[in-house]
C-alpha cells in the first residue's frame, strides 16, 4: 500500500464532515464603477493557475499530496469537479485572460506545435491578438490595480507582453516553461528564455531563486506597493509548477520518502477510492485500465511489478519530485492567503484556483535526438546518471519528469493526457473561495468552461461586459457565461442542457451539451472517429455511447461544424504529428 502522510487523512476526514452553509449573497452591480468613485469596498480578485497539474493531484480531489491551503479554499468555498479548459498551455491562458475562444484570439493552436497550414491564418498569430481585450485591461480601466507574476506564454514582443495587455505591474516568463532554479531553457525547443519585469527584459536573480517562491514574492510586493492607492486589486499568479522539469527544494521532495513505493497502479486505485469517499466522483466510476494500448511507445505504462528494484527506486523518486513541487506550490498559496489575512483583505477577496490542462506524460530527455542537449545542459537526467543515489533529483542542476505511469495517476479518474481532448487533457480541478459570499463546503458537478472565468470576475467586480467594441476598436465579444450565480448558490448550472460548447486543439475536438461530450481524437489515442460519453457517470471515457444514441451524435456533429465555422478553426492536415511539428517549428525559429 502507498503510505499516506498523516495530515492527508485529516484533510479527507474534514471533507467528509463538511456541511454546506448559507451565507450572505453578493450584490450584483450592473454598472461600471469609475476610477474616481470610492473603491475601498470593491472586491479584490486573485487567480492562481497551476501548470500541467492532473485532476487528482490535490487533497480535496483525492490526492495523498499535502495541499492543506488549497484544500482549505475548497472546504470553505466550492469545488467544481466537471470544469474544463484547453488541452495545452497557451490556448487555456488565452481564454482565461479574454473570455473569447482561442481560435479568434490568436492562439488557435499552441505556436510550438502549430501546423504548416495554420501559419498566417486569422486567429493563429501565435500571440494574443488585438481583436480581444483582456480582463486585466477591463479591470484596470475601471479602477483596479492589476498585477501578474509567472508564466505568460501569450506573446513575447513589446506589444504582447503582460505590461502591454493591461497589467500595471508584472514579472513574467514568456515561453511555455523554463528551469525553476536558474535562467535557462528546459528543452531544446528553445534557444533562450525571456523574462520581463514590466516592460524591461531582465535576467533572473542568481541567488536564492526558485520560481514558485519568487512569483509569490513579487505578487505580494505588488499588492503591498499599491495599498496606499485605496484601490482594489486583480492579481494573476501563473506558477510554473508543476510543468516539467519537476523541481523543488529538497525538504519538499524528501517529505514523500516511501510514499510511492507501491507504484502508479496502486496510486491510481487509492486515489479513486478517496475520490469516491469525499464525493468527487460517484461510487460506480471505473478506471480505464487499458488506455495505454494505443499510446506512443514513450507513453506506454510499464508493469510496475516487472521493474527491477533499482528501477522502482528511480521511478518512485521521480514522483516524489513531482509531489514536492505540488506541495511547495500549496505552501506558496498559503503565503498569499496569510498575507491577505494580515492586511485585512482576506474577507474581501475572491480567490480562484485552477490548472491550465491535465498531466503531461512527456519524457523529453528520452526523445530521439534530444539526449545530447540534456547531457550538455543538465546533470542527473537518466537513471544511469545517478549511480544509485537519487537524492539530488529535482534539485538545482538536475532535470526530472515522471512519465506516463505517474501522469495517469495524476489524472485519476480521467483518461489520457495533455494535448488530447480526453478528460485527462481538459478536465481540471477548479476551486473558488470568497468568505460571506460563496457558501462553504459545496461540490458542483455541472459543466463549466475556462471562458466562463472572465465574465464571472467582471460580475464580481461590478464591471460591465463589453460588446464588440472597446476603446475605439472592434473586438470579439466575450462568449463565456458568468458562474457567479452558481458560486453563490442561487442557481445550479452555469450552462443549461440545451447549450452546446465547442473546443478544438491540434486536431483533437469536442462538443459539450449538458452531461454529454462528443469527442474526436487523432492517433495515438483515437482513430479520428466521433465518440460519445456521459461525463458525469464516465469521466474515464470507458463506455462509448455513440452507437446507442445516433440522433444525439448527428446533432452534436452539426453543432461542432457550426462552432468550427463561427470560430475560424483551421483543421490540421492529414498526418499531422504535434511532436514532429514541434521539432520543425523550433528549427525554423518559431519556438516563441
Amino acid at each position: 500500500m502507498l503510505k499516506l502522510p498523516r495530515v492527508r487523512m485529516a484533510v479527507v476526514a474534514f471533507f467528509l464532515l463538511t456541511v454546506a452553509g448559507g451565507c450572505e449573497q453578493a450584490t450584483n452591480q450592473t454598472t461600471t464603477e469609475s476610477a474616481e468613485e470610492p473603491t475601498t469596498k470593491r472586491p479584490n480578485i486573485l487567480i492562481v493557475l497551476a501548470d500541467d497539474m492532473g485532476f487528482g493531484d490535490i487533497g480535496s480531489f483525492g490526492s495523498e499530496i499535502e495541499t492543506p491551503n488549497i484544500d482549505r479554499l475548497a472546504s470553505h468555498g466550492i469545488r467544481f469537479t466537471n470544469f474544463h479548459v484547453g488541452a495545452a498551455c497557451s490556448p487555456t491562458r488565452t481564454m482565461l485572460m479574454t473570455g473569447v475562444d482561442n481560435h479568434l484570439a490568436g492562439l488557435g493552436n499552441m505556436l510550438e506545435i502549430q501546423a504548416d497550414n495554420q501559419f498566417g491564418k486569422p486567429g493563429y498569430e501565435g500571440h494574443l491578438n488585438d481583436s480581444v481585450v483582456t480582463v486585466a485591461t477591463l479591470l484596470r480601466d475601471s479602477g483596479y490595480n492589476t498585477y501578474m507574476a509567472g508564466k505568460w506564454h501569450l506573446g513575447h514582443t513589446p506589444e504582447t507582453i503582460p505590461h502591454a495587455r493591461g497589467f500595471d505591474r508584472s514579472f513574467a516568463l514568456m515561453q511555455s516553461g523554463a528551469d525553476n532554479w536558474v535562467h535557462m531553457p528546459y528543452a531544446p525547443l528553445y534557444t533562450e528564455v525571456n523574462y520581463f519585469d514590466d516592460d524591461r527584459e531582465v535576467q533572473l536573480p542568481t541567488e536564492d531563486y526558485f520560481s514558485t517562491n519568487y512569483y509569490t514574492d513579487r505578487v505580494i510586493e505588488y499588492i503591498e506597493s499599491g495599498r496606499g492607492d485605496n484601490k482594489p486589486f486583480f492579481a494573476y499568479v501563473a506558477y510554473q509548477a508543476v510543468h516539467y522539469p519537476h523541481q523543488a527544494p529538497r525538504e519538499f521532495i524528501d517529505k514523500y520518502n516511501g510514499v510511492y513505493d507501491g507504484g502508479w497502479d496502486v496510486l491510481r486505485r487509492e486515489r479513486l477510492n478517496r475520490q469516491k469517499e469525499i464525493g468527487v466522483v460517484d461510487a460506480d466510476v471505473a478506471l480505464e485500465e487499458q488506455f495505454t494500448k494505443t499510446a506512443l511507445d514513450d507513453w506506454k505504462i510499464p508493469n510496475w511489478d516487472a521493474l527491477t528494484d533499482e528501477e522502482k527506486r528511480f521511478n518512485a523518486r521521480r514522483m516524489q519530485a513531482y509531489a514536492g513541487m505540488v506541495d511547495n506550490m500549496d505552501v506558496n498559496v498559503g503565503r498569499l492567503l496569510s498575507y491577505l489575512d494580515e492586511i485585512g483583505e482576506a474577507e474581501n477577496t475572491l480567490v480562484i484556483f485552477l490548472a491550465d490542462n491535465g498531466a503531461d506524460p512527456n519524457q523529453t530527455p528520452f526523445f530521439p535526438g534530444f539526449r545530447p542537449w540534456y547531457e550538455e545542459n543538465y546533470s542527473l537526467t537518466y537513471q544511469s546518471d545517478y549511480d544509485g543515489d537519487y537524492s539530488a533529483m529535482g534539485l538545482k542542476g538536475s532535470y526530472a519528469d515522471y512519465g506516463a505511469g505517474w501522469a495517469a495517476a495524476s489524472n485519476t479518474p480521467t483518461s489520457y493526457y495533455k494535448t488530447f481532448s480526453t478528460e485527462g487533457g481538459i478536465r481540471v480541478p477548479f476551486v473558488a473561495w470568497f468568505p460571506e459570499k460563496i457558501p462553504a463546503g459545496r461540490t458542483d458537478r455541472s459543466f463549466g468552461f475556462v471562458k466562463d472565468v472572465v465574465p464571472t470576475v467582471l460580475e464580481v467586480a461590478g464591471v460591465g461586459v463589453p460588446g464588440t467594441s472597446y476603446d475605439g476598436r472592434t473586438v470579439h465579444a466575450i462568449s463565456g457565461t458568468s458562474m457567479w450565480s452558481v458560486l453563490t448558490g442561487e442557481t445550479t448550472t452555469v450552462h443549461d442542457d440545451t447549450e452546446t460548447i465547442g473546443y478544438e486543439l491540434a486536431g483533437s475536438s469536442a462538443i459539450f451539451k449538458g452531461k454529454y461530450k462528443l469527442v474526436q481524437n487523432l492517433p495515438p489515442k483515437g482513430t479520428g472517429e466521433w465518440e460519445l460519453y456521459d461525463m458525469n457517470a464516465d469521466p474515464a471515457e470507458v463506455n462509448n455511447l455513440a452507437t446507442d444514441m445516433p440522433d444525439l451524435v448527428s446533432e452534436l456533429v452539426q453543432a461542432y461544424a457550426d462552432y468550427e465555422a463561427q470560430n475560424g478553426v483551421v483543421p490540421v492536415p492529414e498526418g499531422y504529428d504535434p511532436l514532429v511539428q514541434a521539432a520543425k517549428n523550433a528549427a525554423r525559429g518559431t519556438e516563441h
